[in-house]
């Protein structure tokens, strides 16, 4: 049998993907003349010799990619029928365009975006708690201080807004506001930066630096005089020591300095910048050095400052070494915010996104790309958690950044996903911190006040969107079902699919309480080379503090593949042969002539070009396989050495 019993199977064959040339010219068509013959390949004609031992035979190819699976998890591939692909974790955030996780493990656990989601549990997503405004404001420098405990059961945190010093706490979601009584009242400045000892309070103005405590309500009086109006003024307790820095000047302050009315001056510079357009932004402590970061102009950088314990200052401490510079940033791109975590790594916040460092044992920083594009001003951590304030979707919020395990092994990028979010305001939140211990976040918008996470309430919905999914290949499918494994006991659940557009069609739900069945995929209509999903999460109806519960899903789709088909033509192939009026063609040796060329042009691989002038058919196609048999002839027609020589084109 010229294809054996596999005629259909792909053996050591590959589909091509195009025409490796274009043999169409004069030199490959063959035209009907003198002879009746029934076909032609790349212009030598030929008649056919069909009989029920070698017929013309027309078959579809194989056109299913042969798959085996690779993965970690079982059934991602298909050797036949469905094609799946699933996700069982959303734990490594969002970011990515494209779900293949062929091409890179750490896809399996990543999807696009998500909105008032919870991803970070492997295995589970749920709504996010809804936030609350704590504390309105018209004022736009509002910044928190570090959060802390009024009292064994009392979480408080207290803020700057405007010229006033204010008081949080909370009484489950009901807030209380307190103002602090200052010496100079009503203090008419208003507050630029806020730092604590734990104790104590330390605030700036344009004018002076007050220290006050921040479990009683009157301010202990001035600390410092800035001895006229300054632009800006960022403070930070850190190591035991106050420093400042006031437009483009470092100093070292003494916290134990006594206040006066007025003030004290300000001692001696630690550091002054040489460009007199410098601004300090920010400072922090690392565990070999303190950081400050500022900028000038369009050019940014992050100067480390050491000890020198060999040498103790007029305070006790070790003498401060000059700053010297370990990060210089992208022309453009200005450092906002910058702290420490467990002396590991720095995260950077710029007015492009964020960056992750590694902080070295000598105080250098190496950092890494931007995880996400954001204007982001302040972070602050908890447990494995970087929270930055940003903007979410749009809207006033934070990006939560899991700093226990990068995305790549050995990276600096690090999974991140949209977190909470004050609805409808559209400024970029200043600070960010956490009501006393508990894991109520609070942050700072300007222009509108201070939002905190609500105790127990959810989100009314959220919504994933995966990756857009396409099977590793370019090729057409047709994605025909979908099922969502989730619990839907406490909110219902919604799937849209997403066209390579974006745009979004509702393809399916469940009501609250409602059976999970596979559902079918009618939208977009046709065939695509990639669809992606989004999962919507709403609240429980019955109960604010609960919502639906999902785990993954998986889908199921079909190649949508040009067929290829295998032609099998049995050519008589004689020196000596006469079409159907009895018109002789042929000499001695034509026989092998012919099957020479023949066989010279499989050799070269290429495709040719196949007319069958029976039914009128042209194409363009590869020589699969040909065999050639000396047989006796059967037929009058053809005579002397030769045989049936059977070809089988594939259509390409």
């Amino acid at each position: 049998m010229p294809y054996g019993s596999d005629i259909t199977e792909g053996g050591e064959y590959r589909e091509i993907a195009f025409a490796l040339s274009n043999p169409s010219s004069a030199s490959s068509l063959y035209t009907l003349n003198d002879y009746a013959y029934d076909v032609a390949i790349n212009g030598l004609p030929f008649f056919l010799m069909n009989s029920d031992q070698n017929p013309y035979r027309r078959v579809t190819a194989k056109y299913r990619k042969d798959q085996f699976d690779q993965t970690r998890e079982a059934g991602e591939q298909s050797l036949t029928g469905w094609w799946f692909r699933s996700q069982s974790s959303f734990h490594l955030g969002q970011g990515i365009k494209y779900f293949e996780p062929a091409q890179d493990e750490s896809l399996r656990f990543q999807y696009t975006e998500s909105k008032g989601c919870n991803v970070w549990t492997k295995g589970q997503v749920t709504l996010l708690n809804t936030t609350l405004r704590a504390s309105s404001s018209v004022n736009t420098n509002l910044k928190l201080l570090g959060a802390y405990q009024a009292s064994t059961s009392t979480n408080a945190a207290i803020f700057i807004d405007g010229p006033d010093l204010k008081k949080l706490t909370m009484s489950n979601d009901t807030p209380t506001v307190t103002t602090y009584t200052l010496v100079t009242s009503p203090h008419t400045l208003d507050f630029k930066s806020l730092t604590s000892d734990g104790t104590r309070y330390f605030a700036a103005d344009n004018a002076r630096i007050h220290r006050g405590n921040i479990f009683g309500t009157t301010s202990d009086g001035h600390l410092y005089d800035l001895s006229g109006p300054v632009t800006t003024v960022v403070l930070r307790y850190a190591k035991q020591r106050l420093l400042a820095g006031v437009d483009r000047n470092l100093y070292e302050l003494n916290s134990n300095n006594a206040t006066t009315p007025g003030g004290s001056s300000l001692p001696s510079s630690l550091y002054t910048h040489p460009n007199p357009s410098w601004i300090w932004t920010t400072i922090a402590e690392g565990p070999s050095a303190f950081y400050v970061g500022g900028y000038a102009d369009a050019s940014s950088s992050i100067y480390k400052i050491t000890l020198d314990v060999t040498t103790p200052n007029a305070l006790g401490f070790p003498e401060l070494n000059t700053p010297t510079v370990v990060v210089d940033l992208p022309e453009g791109e200005i450092v906002q915010g910058f702290d420490v975590y467990l002396g590991t790594y720095a995260v950077i916040c710029t007015n492009y996104g964020v960056r992750i460092a590694v902080v070295g044992t000598d105080g250098d920083l190496s950092y890494g790309p931007l995880l996400f594009s954001g204007d982001c001003k302040g972070v602050t951590f908890d447990d494995k958690f970087a929270y930055v304030t940003t903007l979410v979707d749009g809207e006033s919020g934070l990006v939560r950044i899991d700093l226990s395990t990068s995305v790549t092994s050995g990276s600096l990028v690090f999974p991140y996903a949209w977190d909470v979010y004050a609805a409808g305001e559209t400024a970029v939140p200043l600070t960010t911190d956490f009501l006393g211990v508990s894991d109520r976040v609070l942050f700072t918008v300007p222009g509108d006040g201070v939002w905190i996470t609500s105790n127990n309430t959810k989100l009314s919905t959220g919504y994933l969107q995966t990756g857009y999914i396409r099977y590793n290949t370019l090729e057409d499918k047709i994605f025909k079902f979908i099922t969502p494994r989730v619990d839907t006991t406490d909110g219902a659940f919604e799937v849209q699919s997403i066209g390579e557009t974006g745009a979004e069609y509702a393809i399916g739900g469940y009501a609250q309480g409602a059976a999970v069945t596979e559902l079918g995929v009618p939208y977009p209509t046709g065939t695509h080379q990639y669809l992606g999903f989004k999962f919507t999460l709403n609240r429980s109806s019955t109960d604010s503090s609960k919502g639906p519960l999902f785990t993954g899903y998986q889908l199921k789709s079909l190649p949508a593949v040009l067929r290829q088909r295998l032609i099998q033509y049995p050519l008589a192939c004689y020196d000596h042969e006469s079409d159907s009026l009895n018109n002789e063609v042929g000499y001695d040796g034509r026989a092998f002539d012919r099957l020479e060329q023949l066989e010279g042009v499989e050799n070269i691989g290429d495709t040719v070009r196949v007319q069958d002038f029976r039914t009128g058919e042209s194409f363009i196609g590869l020589i699969e396989e040909m065999d050639f048999r000396n047989v006796t002839p059967t037929d009058k027609r053809f005579s002397g050495f030769g045989g049936v020589l059977t070809v089988v084109i594939r259509t390409v």
